[in-house]
């Protein structure tokens, strides 16, 4: 039982996005003292609209002085990935697992600080994968929380929880919101004064078809997955060669910057003195990939071009003979 006159507090699942900022809103409103949880993967493609600010910085300047736990997604969170207990969406995407794994960590959060419930952004109808009457079944009770779980956007359309039945929520003030349309969710949150959000269907990379042909390929090649590679298969060109090796070429400036900041030691980074692109190779053919680098250069290769080769620390300089800005030949000697 909560003590009289203390304040009723929640743990609320904050992405940053339109629907998770409307849901805290619709909390605090109601005097909940929100306590807001955050998970990071470098899956995520929500970011503010101005300057460039993390999106859940953003939505908690707007909501007010609520505080904020961050959690960074790790190792255990690929392998989940890896092997999901209750499959894929369209692309890569194990959206009950991945919710399922985060509500349990936010159960943990809830514990230490004394929360009495947990609360979500999520909508009824809205993502075809995770958000139907089945899956919020499967989410609340593979979770733990049973009814604790709050979903305020769309609880007239779901069975009263806990805290509604508690009497800590007024089940009378949510929502009816279902479907993929954000009409409702963008006229609330311009009546609330929540001006600055990401596209407010939020998002995950995870989810995209192209990129989870890349997820699919680097699990099926390498042992242990680690967090820290995934900056490499979201950045560049990848192509996979007929003996299986895979050669990222950055697009641009910018990305060739990127690439030469988190090439691991293991992978082979190619750098041209000419303008041409940076490349990464991830297996052994060196002459195949500065062949791919040569496809993606825009200009004639100057004559006595190099691309310089470093794999492991060590060096290695290339030299490219030319015909009449044709690339003839590929000859090493070590630098």
């Amino acid at each position: 039982m909560l003590e009289q006159g203390r304040k009723t507090k929640a743990v609320g699942l904050l992405s940053g996005g339109l629907d998770s900022t409307l849901a805290a809103r619709l909390m605090l409103e109601q005097g909940i003292e929100v306590h807001a949880i955050n998970f990071w993967s470098p899956f995520c493609t929500c970011t503010a609209k101005s300057a460039g600010c993390p999106a859940v910085i953003t939505a908690i300047k707007q909501l007010g002085d609520i505080t904020l736990k961050r959690v960074a997604m790790g190792d255990e969170y690929l392998e989940m990935i890896r092997k999901p207990k209750h499959g894929y969406g369209r692309g890569m995407n194990p959206c009950i697992d991945c919710r399922i794994m985060k509500l349990k960590i936010s159960v943990e959060y809830m514990r230490e600080i004394g929360a009495s419930f947990l609360f979500t952004g999520e909508v009824l109808g809205q993502r075809p994968m995770s958000q139907y009457h089945a899956a919020f079944d499967i989410i609340d009770r593979k979770s733990g929380l049973g009814g604790l779980i709050l979903r305020p956007l769309s609880a007239a359309y779901l069975k009263p929880t806990v805290p509604e039945q508690k009497g800590w929520v007024d089940r009378t003030k949510l929502l009816n919101i279902e479907g993929r349309s954000r009409k409702k969710q963008i006229s609330l949150a311009s009546g609330m004064g929540i001006n600055d959000y990401p596209c407010p269907a939020g998002g995950c990379l995870l989810a995209d078809c192209i990129f989870g042909e890349r997820v699919r390929d680097y699990f099926a090649r390498v042992e242990k997955p680690s967090i820290n590679d995934i900056p490499l298969l979201k950045t560049g060109r990848h192509r996979k060669m007929p003996n299986g090796d895979i050669v990222i070429t950055a697009r641009d400036e910018n990305e060739g910057n990127t690439l030469l900041k988190i090439a691991r030691p293991s992978d082979h980074l190619l750098v041209p003195d000419f303008p041409g692109p940076v490349v990464v190779l991830q297996g052994i053919d060196v002459i195949g990939s500065i062949r791919i680098l040569l496809e993606y250069t825009k200009k004639d290769v100057p004559q006595n071009a190099t691309v310089k080769h470093v794999f492991n620390g060590n060096n290695e300089i290339y030299y490219i003979s030319n015909f009449t800005g044709v690339p003839r030949e590929i000859a090493r000697r070590d630098s």
